[in-house]
């Protein structure tokens, strides 16, 4: 047999959700116009063994201006799971809600920017917490309307530790059309 089909078969039966004992994977598709019902709906996935795998917001067919989060299940679920959803059109107060989360053992998963029903458009984060692995993360949030300060301000976080996570460019409340950027590094205490 030659190394090719060696290869070929060695990676078929890491490959091979039988091999590995599993059934596939499983996915859930989440949609709604609601950030609250979302972490409703995110929450009696997670239940029921699904995690985050994905989000985006914008316009769908039937729904409007939704944001649309994917879930995932790879067979029996591993820690229990949950989700907070932080929603803002202003910055400002997005800092300080992200570390109360991660203070609370949530970690940074995603984020995405959609009209919502209520709150207009959102600047939306996604957040897990992981039972079996608590976090013990430091974020700092940068916005602003320049993409030169950005570069400076995620220059300037990179120097202290701190990693780049996320990015979305929306429009908020205080700063028009703004760049935001989620950091986070392993907390200093």
């Amino acid at each position: 047999m030659g190394r090719r089909a060696v290869v070929t078969v060695v990676l078929t039966l890491l490959l091979a959700p039988s091999a590995r004992g599993q059934e596939g994977i499983s996915y859930q598709l989440l949609a709604t116009s609601k950030t609250s019902t979302m972490q409703k709906e995110m929450n009696e996935a997670a239940e029921a063994g699904f995690h985050f795998s994905a989000a985006m917001g914008g316009e769908t067919a039937m729904g409007g201006s939704e944001v649309v989060v994917v879930m995932a299940r790879t067979g029996p679920p591993r820690g229990r799971f949950s989700y907070r959803l932080l929603a803002t059109n202003k910055t400002s107060t997005m800092q300080k809600e992200i570390q109360d989360a991660a203070d609370a053992g949530f970690g940074y998963r995603g984020q995405t920017v959609f009209t919502s029903a209520f709150g207009g458009a959102e600047v939306v984060v996604i957040l897990e917490r992981n039972d079996d692995a608590p976090a013990t993360l430091e974020y700092k949030l940068l916005a602003t309307s320049r993409t030169g300060t950005m570069q400076k301000e995620l220059s300037a976080a990179g120097q202290i530790g701190f990693e780049l996570v996320g990015v979305t460019v929306g429009t908020t409340a205080l700063g028009g059309k703004e760049v935001v950027a989620i950091t986070q590094r392993t907390r200093r205490d």
